[in-house]
Order: C-alpha cells, then structure tokens, then sequence
C-alpha cells in the first residue's frame, strides 16, 4: 500500500448526498476476481450514456460530458469533495478500490457510511470529516477557481488552502499509523514474520503430525 504523507491535488466536486457504492462501482463490474483494473469503471453509469460492461474498452465509450469528472477542469483530481453519507449501500470494498485506480488518494466529506469508511483506510485512501459549513466553503471555492488545489497533511492533521489556511481534521491513531507506514492488513501481520515463523517451527516439534499431508 502506498504510503499516505503530504499530498496536494486537483479537486473535484461530487455535489451529490447519499452516493451509494452501486454509484461507485456498479455491480456488473463486481465480476472480476482480480483486485485491480476498477478505475476505468468509476461512476460508470453516470459518466458514460452508454450501458457498461466488464472488459469493454473505455475509449469505445460515450462519455456524458455533463459529469463532474468529465469535464476538462476537473481531469486528473486526486482529491474528491463530496456530500454527507458518501458512500452508503452495499459493502463492496470494490468502491474504494475503484475512487483509488481512478487517482483519488483523499476524500472529504461531513460523513461517510461506516464500511466504506474502513475499507478505505485498509486500502490506502484517506477519507476526511470536515463539518458542512467546512465543505460547502470548500465546493464554493472550487467551484469559483479553476485549478483549485488542496494540500492534505496527514501527519499534522490538516488540510490547507491555497491562500495558507489550514482545516484541522481528526483521525484515529492506528490508522494515521497505518497510512503514514503505507502498511495494509497483511504488511502489519508480516512486521511479525520472524515471530510467526519460530511459533510454526516450534509447533511443528511437538506436534509434527501436523506436517504430514493427505493422500
């Protein structure tokens, strides 16, 4: 996972309550066994007016030039402002995976719906909580610039402007940790590897039954 330090961005508005992970990523593309190759398929049935499919190739698409995303300001946005309860639904972790392939690395929002929330520290995107007043100063400001940036600073804890400002956020410590060290579920469980490997060798002494395979 990709460590999560300072980042400053593009920012694109989603001015949208209640985006559910069908809206995310819709469900024909919950198919794919693979855990990438998501991005492309991002809001897929808002950015494109055609019906979409696995494996379709993107540029043999028509693209809704009304979406957000779509438009020419907003191309290339790594951080993603949106509206309360972003993200409600169905639990699919395929949502966080697609926002991720697609380039975002921060969302911010008044809130989020419980899952995809973790599911988006345990994937290396940083889901943000600022108040509403906070977020719709923030559409108001993108929306009136184009080009407007953020700078997200994870470990101070704030989110600054482009005039200097800075909008503090709360995180909870484990998962700053995590996101600073870049380290998912299974880069944690590895940090133990040596321990993990004396207690297999360990048991495996008193209980060498357990090595013999079935036939």
């Amino acid at each position: 996972m990709e460590p999560f330090r300072v980042h400053s961005g593009l920012v694109a508005p989603m001015d949208r309550e209640n985006v559910d992970t069908d809206a995310i990523i819709p469900k024909q593309f919950l198919k794919s066994i693979k855990k990438s190759g998501f991005g492309p398929n991002l809001f897929d049935e808002w950015r494109y007016l055609d019906h979409g499919e696995p494996g379709q190739d993107p540029a043999s698409r028509r693209p809704n030039p009304d979406f957000v995303l779509n438009q020419p300001r907003y191309r290339g946005a790594s951080i993603l402002l949106a509206r309360k309860n972003f993200g409600c639904g169905s639990s699919r972790e395929h949502a966080p995976w697609a926002l991720q392939q697609f380039g975002f690395r921060a969302i911010l929002a008044p809130s989020y719906a419980d899952i995809f929330f973790n599911n988006c520290f345990k994937n290396g995107l940083l889901p943000i909580v600022l108040s509403e007043f906070q977020m719709s100063s923030l559409f108001d400001e993108t929306a009136a610039f184009v080009g407007y940036r953020l700078t997200i600073d994870l470990e101070r804890q704030v989110v600054v402007r482009p005039g200097g400002e800075a909008i503090a956020f709360e995180v909870e410590p484990f998962r700053k940790y995590c996101l600073l060290g870049g380290y998912d579920d299974i880069a944690l469980t590895l940090q133990h590897a040596e321990k993990i490997k004396t207690f297999e060798a360990e048991r495996l002494l008193k209980q060498p039954w357990l090595a013999a395979t079935i036939r």
